[in-house]
């Protein structure tokens, strides 16, 4: 069964056609504005830039019971594009190709995206992603204690393993703002993107992606690695690798300067290294 998940759309920046359009994606647990908007500021005097939001996250609402049976990272990707579709009805520009970055699931996202949408997307950013994110078996793990306890379960094991040492003492108020997300997301919406993380697997298939691509990883990222950022640099003809000190998993919110910096070089033209 395809799911058809309701997402939040957030428009960060939104004005008219004459602008690059740029779709932000978050990672699980966070909404897209708390994860994003540092660096959408940065952007936005030049880009135009929407997001989404998880089911049940930010400004998504949570599901109806059911309605995320079986839901796959394509099913995502899928709705995302009519987020898109809709963004760019107010703009003026329906069906024109678009610019994407997404962290974790949101990268995940963005690879089906690549594969799925080939003629849409002009080229992609994914941060502190991962074709494979580990075993199915402790997705589901995870799955079943948000759905039975709730989110808050999760608070203390993600403020460890969002962010690099020392930044919950430099910047609280950017960690306190998305672990408030966390808290507050619906469980059942967490647990079925949970599941959809344990199903996806995109390894041996990024071969065909003929569009520019950076791939972004933080030096202190557990959950995924720099290496598993370089296995998609290696994957995508002429994709690159960048791995930022002083970020852990979501780099958007520890390092937005830097971030902001490549996703507007992404844009911009493929500046040789």
């Amino acid at each position: 069964m395809t799911a058809r998940p309701r997402l939040g759309a957030v428009e960060l920046t939104l004005r008219d056609a004459t602008r690059p359009l740029l779709v932000l994606g978050p990672s699980l647990g966070t909404s897209v504005a708390a994860l994003w908007s540092d660096v959408a500021g940065l952007l936005g005097a030049d880009l135009d830039v929407v997001g989404w939001d998880l089911p049940g996250h930010g400004t998504a609402p949570p599901p109806a019971p059911g309605e995320l049976d079986g839901l796959t990272v394509g099913d995502l990707a899928a709705v995302v594009l009519g987020v898109v579709e809709r963004a760019q009805a107010r703009r003026g520009d329906a069906g024109a190709p678009f610019w994407y970055a997404g962290v974790s699931v949101g990268g995940a996202v963005g690879q089906r995206l690549l594969l799925d949408a080939p003629g849409r997307v002009l080229g992609a950013a994914l941060i502190c992603t991962a074709t494979r994110f580990g075993e199915p078996a402790g997705w589901a793990e995870r799955a079943d204690l948000v759905q039975r306890a709730g989110t808050p379960t999760q608070v203390e094991a993600a403020a460890g393993r969002w962010f690099a040492p020392g930044f919950l003492d430099r910047a609280p108020e950017v960690a306190l703002r998305l672990l408030a997300d966390l808290q507050t997301a619906d469980r059942f919406g967490y647990a079925a993107v949970c599941r959809a993380l344990g199903g996806h697997d995109l390894r041996g298939r990024l071969g065909v992606v003929g569009v520019p691509v950076v791939a972004i990883a933080g030096a202190a990222d557990r959950a995924t690695t720099p290496a598993q950022l370089a296995e998609i640099a290696q994957a995508v003809p002429g994709a690159r690798l960048r791995v930022l000190d002083g970020a852990a998993h979501l780099a958007p919110a520890e390092r937005p300067q830097a971030i902001a910096a490549l996703v507007r070089d992404l844009v911009e033209g493929w500046v040789a290294a």
